[in-house]
C-alpha cells in the first residue's frame, strides 16, 4: 500500500510514462491487474494508446478504466447496485415534478420552475452538493446560523426540492453520484483489485467522493501512481492561489492528507521535469513557450521563429479560409498527415458551421468533436409542436411548425396554399374546430358573391385543413383521458406510430446515406432512439403521476433538453476540430487554435447557477466546501491556456478575427500580446491589408474548388483595376482545359458581368401582358412614372404580396371609400341633401352602414378581436366627423354635389379619355373619381374635383410635371370633357384632396363650439388648386373673411386673391391639362415600346423604393454597376408655370385639349 506521484509539466510524457510502466510491470511474473484510471472522455484515446504500447495477449491484464466502469466492475462482482440508474433526462424531469408538486412550500423559487434553464440550474446544484457530500439535513441545519436572511430562505428551498429529489430518487433509482458513493462502500469487498497497481492519470482535481473511492484504492492497491501536472513537490510549500499549477497542487496536497490518515507509504516520486520535454524535442520553441509563457519576469526568444506564427485575419471567415489553406500546405508540402493536424477553439459553437462549410470545399478531411442539443431537430420540432398547437390554441406558429417538420403527411404546395389561406384570414383557435371555411381570399364590398375560381381554391383548402385538424383533435381526445403520466406517453406513442412516424425516419435515414449525409444519417437515427429513450423514463421515473397538458409537455421538453448528439468519426486520416478544453488526449504535431479574441480566449467568466461567490463564501465559513468560485474558475482558465498552447509537438498557429460574423470590432486576446513579448520576432501574418506579391497570390492556390473562387476574384480584380498577377492567366488557363470545371468557369464569368438592367419586352409580348385593348387607370400610370421595372412586375407578371391578416392603409383607405359611397346613396335613398343633415343623422348613418359592411362578409378583420372592434368604433368617429365636415363644407359654399364615385370608362356614365398615340393608336384611361361638384352661373358652369385621402395628401405640381400625381388633372379633364346638363360651358374652379380624421384640438384655454368647429375646419381643410378667381373662390367658401377655413385661399381686404392662395388661373389649369396628356401619351408609349427599366427615381430625399415590395426581384443597389437613380429635381411653381408655356409655344400655341 503505497503512492508515488509522477511529476512533469506540460509535454514531459506523463501519460507515456505510465504506458511504459505498465509494459514492463507485465513483463515481472506476476499476474496482478494493472489499471489505467482515466477520466470518462479519454477511455477510448486512452485504449488505443494502451494498445499500440503493448502486446494485445496482455491486454486483459492491462486495462484503462474510468470511476464509471471501475464502479461497473465492483458492482458486477460483489452486487449492491440493486436500483435502476437514472439518466440526466429523467432526473430533469423528475425534479421539474417534484417543483411543481412543492411549490406553495416554496418561499423563493415557487414560480421559477418556468423559467428557461431553472430546471438545469436546479439540476446541477444538487450534483454539486451530492458531490461534496453535503446532504439535505446539513443544508437545511446551516440555515439555522446563517445571518443573510436572502441566503437563507434559498437554502431552505434548495434543502427541501434535495431532500424530495432524494426521497423520490432512492425508492427505486440511484444516479452517477450515488455510484460513488456506493462504490467507496463495496469496494474493500472486491478481490478483483486485491495488490493491483493503478495508474491514475488525466485529472487536474478530484471531488470528494472520487478522494473517497481513491482512499479505498489506496488502502487494496499494491500501489497507486498518480500523475500531476506540475513543476516539482510542493510538500512542504505553502500553495499560492495565483500559480499556474495551483490546482494540481492542491490536489497533491489533499492526497498527501489522505495518506498521512491512513499511514499511506509515499514512495519517492518520480520527476520527468529534466531535460527538454518530450513533447517538444523538434520544437526548441514550443519548448520554450511551455516553460515561459506565464513565467514572471518573462523571458525573451530572440531568434525568429519558424514553428510558432500569429495571424490576423479581416473576419472570422477569412480566418478558417486561411486555416484550410495552410492546412493544405501543410499535408501538400510539408509531410503531415490529416490526422497529426488539431483546430481548436475556445467556442466552437462559433465557429463548427463555418469550419464544416470552408473545410468540405478545400476537401479536408474532418471530425468535429462537438455535441449538438435536438431541439432543433424536426424530429423533437414535430412532437413539441404538438402540444404547443393545443397550449397555444392553434396559434400560426405553432401549426405551421408542426407542418412544416415534414411528417404530417402533407405536400409542400399544400402546406403553402393553406398557410396563405391562414394568414389571409387571420386562423387561429377555435376557427380550426369550425367544420368548413368559408372566409373569403379576395373580399371586395361591392362584390360580396364568390366566383368559382375563389370556390374551388376554398374547397381544397377545406380538404387540407380536414388532413390537419382530424388526427390532432383525435389526439387531443384520447391524450385528455390519460389518467396518468405512463397512459400520456402511451397515447403520445400511439399517436406518432399512427402518423408512421418511425417508418418516415428510417426512410430519410436511407435518403441521406445515399446522399452520403452520414452524419445527418446518425443524427436521426440517435434522435428517435432518444425519443422513446426520454418516454420510458417518464413511465419509469414518474408513470402513475398525474399532469396536465401543461406540465406533461414541460417535462418532455425538459427530457429533450438533457440531450445531446455527437458525431461518429468517419475516417481515421481526418483533422480534428475541437474545444481547448477536450483536446488533451490527442497527441498532435500540429495545432491551429483560431478565436483567440479578448473575452474568448481566455473566456470571460461570470457568476452562474443558483449558489453566487458570496453564497459559497458563507458557506466555506460554516465549513461547507463546494466546487470552484469564479475567482478560482478564472485561474484554471489561465491553465488551460497552458495546457492549450503547449499540447502540439511540431507547429503551432494562432489566430484572431478582427471583426465577428456581423462587422462587429473584436480585441485581440492578452495571449497575442504574451507570445508577442517572449517572442519579439514571432513570424505575423494578416489579410487586413491585401498584398499582390507573388508568395501571397501562390498561398491562394490550394484545392481545385476554393482556388477557383481565388480565381475568379483575380479576374474581377482584372476587370476593375486592369491588373492581374500572371499566375491567375496560368490557374485559369488550367480550368478552361478542363473539361470538368469549364462549364463552372462559363457560368462564373457570365455572373460576372452580370448586370440587374433588363432589355426591353418584344412588342408582340407587351399585349399580352396588359391586353389587346389598351385600358389604364390613372395610378397604374403614376405607378409606371414612378419605376417602369415595378409597374411590370405588378401588372406585367402580377406578382402579388403575401396577404396577411391585418388593417393596412390600402385597407382603411377601401373601407373609408365605401363608406362615404354608401353614405351617399343612403342620402339619396331618404330623399335628403347634405344641406339637410345635423350631426346626429351622420353619427347614426355612418354607425348603421359601418356595422352591415363588416357583418356581410365572414371573418372580416374588424369583427375578429377586440383591437379590431376597438378600431371599428373608431373608424366610426372619424367618418362620421368627414362626412360633418362635408356637409358644413357644403353649406358654407354655393357648389353642389353633382356625383359621388364617378366612373368614366365604356359603360359608364362618362366616356374613357381617349389619348391618340404618335403611331395612331389610342389608349383609353378609365378611373373613378369620388366626388364631382358644380357650380352653374347662367350660361356657364364650375365644375370642383374632390379626393379622399386617409392620410394626409398634398398637391405638388413637380410630382404632376414628372408624371408622379396626375389623378386630379385627368379627372378634371374626364369631367370637362362631358357635357353635363346640357352645358358645354364647363370651367374648372379646383383641383382637391380632403382628409378623412377626426382630429386632435390642442387648446390653451376653453373655447367655444363655434371655435372648435373653425379648428377643426383648419384641419381638414381642402388641399389643392383653385381656380385664381375672387368670385369663384367666394362661392365655395361663402364665409371667407381673409384666409379660408375651406379652401387653400386668401381674399384681400380689396377684393382681390391673396398672394397666399394656392391657386392657378383658367390659363393655367388647361396649360397643366394640356402637360398631362402629353405625360400620358410619352408614358403609354415608352411602356407599349416594352420599356421595363429599372430607373427609380429620386427626388430630393423621396424614392419609391422606400415601400417597394419588389426590391428583392430588381435587386437594385446604387453601388451595382448600372444602377442609378434618375433624379429630378423639384422645381418652384413659376418654373413650372414658364416651362409649360413654353411648351405651347414650342407647339405652335396649340391649345386643343
Amino acid at each position: 500500500m503505497s503512492i508515488r506521484f509522477i511529476y512533469g509539466r506540460a509535454g514531459t510524457g506523463k501519460t507515456a510514462f505510465c504506458l511504459n510502466d505498465i509494459k514492463r510491470k507485465l513483463n515481472d511474473g506476476k499476474s496482478h491487474p494493472l489499471i489505467l484510471l482515466v477520466p470518462e472522455q479519454f477511455t477510448f484515446e486512452a485504449e488505443k494508446y494502451l494498445l499500440n504500447t503493448i502486446e494485445k495477449d496482455e491486454k486483459i491484464r492491462a486495462q484503462v478504466l474510468s470511476f464509471k466502469t471501475l464502479a461497473n466492475r465492483v458492482f458486477t462482482e460483489v452486487g449492491g447496485l440493486t436500483r435502476q440508474h437514472m439518466k440526466s433526462c429523467g432526473r430533469s424531469m423528475l425534479i421539474y415534478k417534484i417543483i411543481e408538486d412543492i411549490q406553495k412550500d416554496l418561499k423563493v423559487y415557487s414560480k421559477a420552475s418556468r423559467q428557461q434553464g431553472f430546471i438545469k440550474k436546479v439540476s446541477e446544484v444538487i450534483t454539486e452538493l451530492k458531490r461534496f457530500e453535503v446532504t439535505p439535513e446539513k443544508l437545511l441545519e446551516i440555515t439555522e446560523t446563517i445571518d443573510n436572511l436572502g441566503l437563507r430562505e434559498k437554502l431552505k428551498d434548495i434543502s427541501l426540492i434535495y431532500s424530495k429529489f432524494e426521497e423520490s430518487l432512492h425508492q427505486n433509482y440511484i444516479d452517477q453520484e450515488d455510484e460513488l458513493t456506493l462504490l467507496a462502500e463495496k469496494i474493500e469487498y472486491s478481490s478483483q483489485f486485491e495488490g493491483a497497481e493503478f495508474w491514475i492519470d488525466g485529472f487536474t482535481g478530484f471531488t470528494p467522493k472520487q478522494y473517497r473511492v481513491i482512499e479505498k484504492l489506496l488502502k487494496k492497491a499494491s500501489r497507486v501512481n498518480i500523475t500531476l501536472c506540475m513543476d516539482t513537490s510542493n510538500i512542504s510549500a505553502e500553495i499560492d492561489t495565483t500559480d499556474l499549477f495551483y490546482t494540481t497542487k492542491k490536489t497533491e496536497s489533499k492526497l498527501l492528507e489522505i495518506c498521512q490518515r491512513n499511514n499511506i507509504s509515499y514512495e519517492k516520486p518520480v520527476n520527468l521535469n529534466i531535460g527538454i520535454p518530450q513533447r517538444f524535442k523538434e520544437s526548441e520553441e514550443l519548448s520554450f513557450i511551455e516553460k515561459h509563457l506565464f513565467s514572471y519576469p518573462y523571458k525573451v526568444y530572440l531568434k525568429e521563429t519558424e514553428d510558432i506564427s500569429i495571424f490576423k485575419a479581416v473576419n472570422v471567415y477569412s480566418e478558417v479560409e486561411e486555416t484550410a489553406r495552410d492546412i493544405i500546405r501543410l499535408v501538400r508540402d510539408e509531410g503531415f498527415r490529416y490526422s497529426d493536424i488539431v483546430v481548436a477553439t475556445r467556442d466552437l459553437n462559433r465557429y463548427h458551421k463555418l469550419i464544416k462549410a470552408i473545410f468540405s470545399q478545400y476537401g479536408i478531411p474532418y471530425f468535429i468533436d462537438l455535441k449538438i442539443e435536438i431541439k432543433n431537430n424536426p424530429i423533437i420540432v414535430f412532437i413539441t409542436s404538438l402540444f404547443d398547437i393545443h397550449l397555444k390554441r392553434w396559434s400560426y406558429e405553432s401549426v405551421f411548425r408542426y407542418l412544416k417538420t415534414g411528417f404530417a403527411d402533407l405536400e409542400k404546395e399544400d402546406i403553402n396554399l393553406i398557410e396563405n389561406y391562414v394568414l389571409a384570414n387571420g386562423i387561429k383557435g377555435d376557427k380550426w374546430k369550425e367544420e368548413v371555411w368559408n372566409y373569403r381570399l379576395n373580399y371586395r364590398f361591392d362584390r360580396l358573391s364568390i366566383e368559382e375560381d375563389e370556390k374551388e381554391i376554398i374547397e381544397r383548402v377545406n380538404e387540407i385543413k380536414g388532413k390537419i385538424a382530424t388526427p390532432l383533435q383525435d389526439f387531443y381526445k384520447k391524450f385528455s383521458k390519460s389518467k396518468n403520466i405512463k397512459e400520456a406517453c402511451g397515447t403520445l406513442y400511439d399517436f406518432l406510430v399512427e402518423m408512421k412516424l418511425p417508418q418516415k425516419i428510417e426512410k430519410l435515414i436511407e435518403k441521406f446515406k445515399e446522399e452520403k449525409e452520414f452524419d445527418t444519417a446518425n443524427q436521426y437515427a440517435q434522435v428517435w432512439d432518444i425519443v422513446v429513450d426520454v418516454l420510458d423514463q417518464m413511465v419509469e421515473v414518474m408513470g402513475e403521476e398525474k399532469v396536465t397538458a401543461e406540465q406533461f409537455a414541460k417535462i418532455l421538453s425538459i427530457g429533450f433538453d438533457e440531450y445531446q448528439i455527437g458525431s461518429i468519426p468517419p475516417t481515421l486520416d481526418e483533422v480534428l476540430v475541437t474545444s481547448v478544453d477536450r483536446m488533451k488526449s490527442h497527441n498532435a504535431k500540429a495545432l491551429y487554435i483560431i478565436g483567440v479574441n479578448d473575452g474568448i480566449f481566455p473566456a470571460s467568466l461570470f457568476e452562474e447557477g443558483i449558489l453566487t461567490d458570496g453564497d459559497r463564501e458563507i458557506l466555506a465559513s460554516h465549513n461547507v466546501e463546494l466546487d470552484r468560485d469564479t475567482k478560482t474558475k478564472i485561474f484554471e482558465e489561465q491553465f488551460l491556456v497552458y495546457t492549450a498552447l503547449t499540447s502540439t509537438s511540431k507547429f503551432l498557429k494562432i489566430s484572431y478575427p478582427i471583426a465577428d460574423h456581423e462587422g462587429k470590432s473584436l480585441r485581440p486576446s492578452i495571449i497575442i500580446s504574451r507570445l508577442k513579448k517572449i517572442f519579439p520576432k514571432i513570424k505575423q501574418f494578416s489579410n487586413v491589408v491585401e498584398m499582390d506579391t507573388a508568395e501571397e497570390n501562390l498561398n491562394r492556390v490550394s484545392t481545385p474548388s476554393p482556388t477557383f473562387n481565388e480565381m475568379v476574384s483575380a479576374v474581377k480584380k482584372w476587370d476593375i483595376t486592369n491588373k492581374m498577377h500572371p499566375l491567375w492567366l496560368d490557374v485559369y488557363k488550367w480550368y478552361a482545359k478542363s473539361e470538368s470545371w469549364k462549364p463552372k468557369l462559363t457560368r462564373a464569368l457570365e455572373g460576372l458581368y452580370y448586370t440587374n438592367q433588363v432589355e426591353k419586352v418584344p412588342a408582340h409580348k407587351v399585349k399580352k401582358l396588359y391586353g389587346d385593348e389598351m385600358y389604364f387607370s390613372v395610378s397604374r400610370l403614376e405607378k409606371y412614372a414612378a419605376c417602369p421595372f415595378a409597374y411590370f412586375v405588378q401588372y406585367g407578371l402580377k406578382a402579388k404580396e403575401r396577404k396577411i391578416f391585418s388593417f393596412e392603409p390600402p385597407d382603411l383607405g377601401t373601407f373609408m371609400h365605401n363608406v362615404l359611397d354608401r353614405f351617399s346613396k343612403a342620402l339619396e335613398e331618404e330623399g335628403l341633401t347634405w344641406q339637410d343633415i345635423d350631426r346626429e343623422w351622420c353619427d347614426e348613418a355612418v354607425a348603421i352602414i359601418v356595422d352591415d359592411m363588416i357583418q356581410k362578409i365572414p371573418g372580416y378583420i374588424l369583427n375578429s378581436s377586440p383591437r379590431y372592434k376597438y378600431l371599428a368604433e373608431r373608424l366610426k368617429r372619424v367618418l362620421s366627423n368627414a362626412v360633418w365636415v362635408v356637409s358644413e363644407h357644403i353649406k358654407r359654399s354655393s357648389f353642389v354635389p353633382l356625383d359621388h364615385e364617378v366612373a368614366f370608362g365604356d359603360n359608364q356614365k362618362y366616356p374613357p379619355i381617349k389619348i391618340v398615340l404618335s403611331n395612331g393608336e389610342e389608349i383609353n384611361l378609365i378611373g373613378r373619381i369620388d366626388r364631382v361638384d358644380i357650380f352653374e352661373k347662367e350660361d356657364e358652369a364650375y365644375i370642383r374635383i374632390i379626393d379622399y385621402k386617409s392620410g394626409n395628401k398634398t398637391l405638388d405640381l413637380s410630382d404632376v410635371f414628372y408624371g408622379l400625381e396626375l389623378q386630379l388633372l385627368i379627372y378634371l379633364d374626364a369631367i370637362l370633357e362631358s357635357a353635363i346638363n346640357g352645358n358645354t360651358n364647363l370651367n374648372p374652379a379646383g383641383i382637391f384632396y380632403l382628409k378623412i380624421d377626426d382630429p386632435i384640438i390642442k387648446a390653451d384655454k376653453d373655447i367655444s363650439d363655434e371655435e372648435l368647429q373653425m379648428q377643426i375646419f383648419k384641419k381638414l381643410r381642402l388641399e389643392g388648386l383653385v381656380l385664381n378667381d375672387a368670385q369663384i373662390i367666394k362661392e365655395m367658401d361663402k364665409s371667407i373673411e381673409g384666409t379660408s377655413y375651406i379652401i387653400p385661399a386668401t381674399i384681400n381686404k380689396d377684393g382681390s386673391v391673396g398672394k397666399n392662395t394656392k391657386g392657378a388661373t383658367k390659363e393655367q389649369f388647361e396649360l397643366l391639362r394640356r402637360h398631362v396628356k402629353k405625360t400620358i401619351q410619352r408614358l403609354s408609349e415608352q411602356m407599349l415600346e416594352g420599356n421595363i427599366s429599372i430607373s427609380p427615381y429620386k427626388k430630393d430625399k423621396e424614392t419609391p423604393c422606400k415601400y417597394c415590395p419588389y426590391s428583392s426581384v430588381c435587386q437594385f443597389e446604387t453601388n451595382f454597376k448600372g444602377n442609378e437613380y434618375r433624379v429630378i429635381k423639384s422645381k418652384d411653381v413659376e418654373e413650372i408655370w414658364s416651362i409649360l408655356e413654353q411648351e405651347v409655344k414650342s407647339d405652335g400655341n396649340q391649345m386643343d385639349l
